[in-house]
């Protein structure tokens, strides 16, 4: 069973019976107390270990050296102290008849005060106090400026896909138990956009919802991002850094593109999973972390373990409970809706009154393959609203390329080239043909006999066919 944190406290104080006191207020499992009854001690002994913590009396932080300004002289001292230990929170024990210079060492840089007599209950709120502030800081600076996911606008529950309403019906039973969560599809689908909306429909709601791209990480900082890393840990740690495991404790942590992580991070990530435990890189501290993991890949994770670049132990333990979110081209029912809610954003930013798209656009749209899924929709329309002057997007302020292969792109080719009637005939029953078995096929999950039997064909019929076209049907088979 995982231990609990252990907070690392330095009581500092002269007087036997404040040391006493404050051990008594804090005496339990969940802190390791030291204590320094002399100024100098109390230096050498955070010189020579980490505390998170040091509840020091107010005449240790007095200097020798007065000014005319009394805050001046706590500012002096304080500065000297943060600049060695940059990490450490410091709380001010002060006589009732000091509270000034406990007020100018909060100005400085002090976390807290507390005044004796030491009452346990204050000094227990406070200590909880300063911790969750310092959790707050550490979330901030990884959360701060952090850009939008492509896809997080998008309101999932107006989907017209069956296969998209098959994915809520999972988030639904999954959302509010503590499973971990694997997420398979292709870049762009909106991975991310689910594993929101699970943590928003779960117990954790209001807790922390922090998200890391691991493929995005370096190989050499990955370990560090995600578990921290204590001073003086290697070359650059020049302070103790929180990792996100740490600033998502009793929340949740997104783990996108897990495929991508080192061996090193699959040993320590089946720790947290197995132990809801791990250490800093360089630390001793045992780390209590109850967190729950949803994970994303687009890669096949099953063939990554039978080559060896994937623990098996850890594959099983991340994939209790996996959903397959589909592209874009297998929920072809959705492209009108998505495209409308990203004009309507778009007018909300820029004052623009685009209505919608032109019938050229919404028919090359339905053709496109959308390899980049979701996010390449986006990307095309932000794009071509920027261009557009009038009331709806134009073929003209889309990618030329995009339109090669379409319908009425195709008819205006064959009538430019004065074919005959029945050539025109021809060539536009072989285009919708090769639509439609591509569109089966995708849907089929590549399976020959489902199509078949789908299309109302023998195995032998769709077999000419594609060979006919020279369509593959590995193509279509989802990983």
């Amino acid at each position: 069973m995982a231990s609990q944190i252990k907070k690392t406290v330095l009581v500092a104080s002269p007087s036997p019976d404040v040391n006493k006191a404050v051990v008594k207020c804090l005496g339990d499992e969940s802190y390791q107390i030291d204590i320094a009854i002399e100024k100098d001690a109390l230096l050498d002994m955070c010189r020579r270990k980490r505390y998170e913590f040091t509840v020091v009396d107010l005449g240790f932080l007095e200097s020798e050296v007065h000014h005319d300004d009394e805050a001046e002289d706590y500012q002096e001292v304080l500065k000297g102290f943060f600049t060695e230990f940059p990490a450490m929170d410091v709380i001010v024990m002060t006589p009732s008849e000091k509270t000034r210079g406990a007020v100018y060492c909060v100005k400085a840089g002090a976390s807290d005060y507390v005044t004796y007599p030491v009452n346990p209950s204050e000094m227990r709120f406070i200590i909880e106090r300063v911790q969750e502030r310092r959790r707050r800081q550490h979330e901030l600076v990884y959360l701060r400026d952090k850009a939008r996911e492509t896809g997080d606008r998008i309101v999932l529950s107006e989907s017209k896909s069956q296969l998209m309403h098959e994915v809520f019906e999972k988030i639904q039973s999954v959302a509010e138990t503590r499973t971990t969560v694997m997420l398979y599809g292709e870049t762009g689908t909106g991975k991310s956009v689910i594993a929101g909306l699970i943590h928003n429909h779960s117990n954790r709601k209001d807790r922390q919802f922090i998200s890391v791209h691991c493929g995005a990480i370096p190989d050499t900082l990955i370990e560090s991002e995600l578990f921290g890393h204590e001073k003086g840990a290697f070359t650059g740690a020049v302070k103790r850094k929180m990792g996100k495991f740490e600033i998502a404790h009793n929340g949740t942590i997104f783990l996108d593109e897990i495929g991508t992580i080192t061996p090193a991070v699959q040993i320590k990530l089946l720790q947290v999973l197995q132990e809801k435990r791990f250490h800093r890189v360089g630390g001793e501290s045992e780390i209590q972390a109850d967190v729950r993991i949803i994970a994303a890949t687009n890669n096949d994770l099953s063939q990554m373990v039978e080559d060896g670049l994937f623990r098996e132990d850890l594959y099983y333990r991340l994939s209790v409970f996996p959903i397959e979110v589909p592209p874009l081209r297998l929920r072809t029912e959705d492209i009108g809706t998505l495209s409308i809610l990203f004009i309507n954003n778009l007018n909300g930013l820029y004052g623009k009154s685009i209505e919608g798209l032109h019938p050229d656009v919404i028919e090359a749209f339905y053709a496109y393959a959308w390899p980049g899924n979701i996010r390449e929709l986006e990307n095309l329309i932000e794009r071509a609203y920027i261009l557009e002057s009038s009331k709806l997007l134009r073929p003209e302020s889309f990618p030329a390329d995009l339109f090669t292969g379409t319908r009425r792109t195709i008819m205006r080719e064959l009538v430019a080239e004065t074919r005959a009637l029945n050539e025109v005939r021809k060539k536009a029953v072989e285009e919708t043909e090769i639509r439609y078995l591509k569109d089966l096929l995708a849907t089929c999950n590549g399976r020959i006999s489902q199509s078949a039997e789908t299309a109302g064909i023998t195995t032998r019929q769709l077999h000419k066919l594609l060979s006919k076209y020279k369509i593959q049907k590995k193509d279509f088979r989802r990983k």
